[in-house]
């Protein structure tokens, strides 16, 4: 996954960058339009898989409320503020994961002019997504990130991603 598709993703936008400045030096705006939607999608594709390697810990330290000991801190905090719970939360986020039609992602983001936490059903890597938004915890919900373990279970998938966040 990493050394495939990330990587793919990092090469897309490296060459897209290359080719918008090719463009720029020729004057040649023809191919204007798709060049800035392959960056937005390969551009999103390498920040949301960074985001989604850094998510992860592993099984014997990831899983749980954040700080559930005592349940306070800016991020539990942030969670019952925006969601009610942390119960509530997790729920919408694992459902909006797990119903993203075709490639996207489940997404966690800070909206900074409400000052809140979001949940994001992104598609593909860059569409559906609030302007300003940062993503915080991503579940990546495209086929290739789950298929060859729980073939057409993406739920079981998300389901198990959370003991690893």
């Amino acid at each position: 996954h990493h050394d495939k598709h990330h990587a793919a993703y990092v090469k897309g936008a490296n060459d897209t960058l290359e080719q918008l400045a090719e463009a720029r030096d020729k004057e040649s705006w023809g191919s204007i339009n798709g060049l800035e939607k392959n960056l937005a999608f390969h551009l999103s594709g390498h920040i949301l898989h960074s985001i989604y390697w850094q998510n992860m810990t592993g099984p014997k330290d990831g899983g749980g409320e954040p700080l559930a000991q005592d349940g306070v801190g800016d991020l539990a905090d942030a969670i019952t503020e925006s969601f009610g719970s942390f119960a509530g939360f997790k729920a919408q986020l694992t459902k909006a994961a797990a119903t993203t039609q075709g490639s996207g992602w489940g997404v966690l983001a800070y909206e900074p002019l409400s000052g809140r936490l979001i949940v994001e059903q992104v598609y593909d890597h860059q569409g559906n997504v609030g302007q300003g938004s940062t993503p915080v915890l991503v579940f990546d919900a495209w086929e290739h990130a789950f298929y060859l373990q729980y073939k057409n279970q993406k739920v079981d998938f998300i389901e198990a991603m959370w003991a690893v966040v």
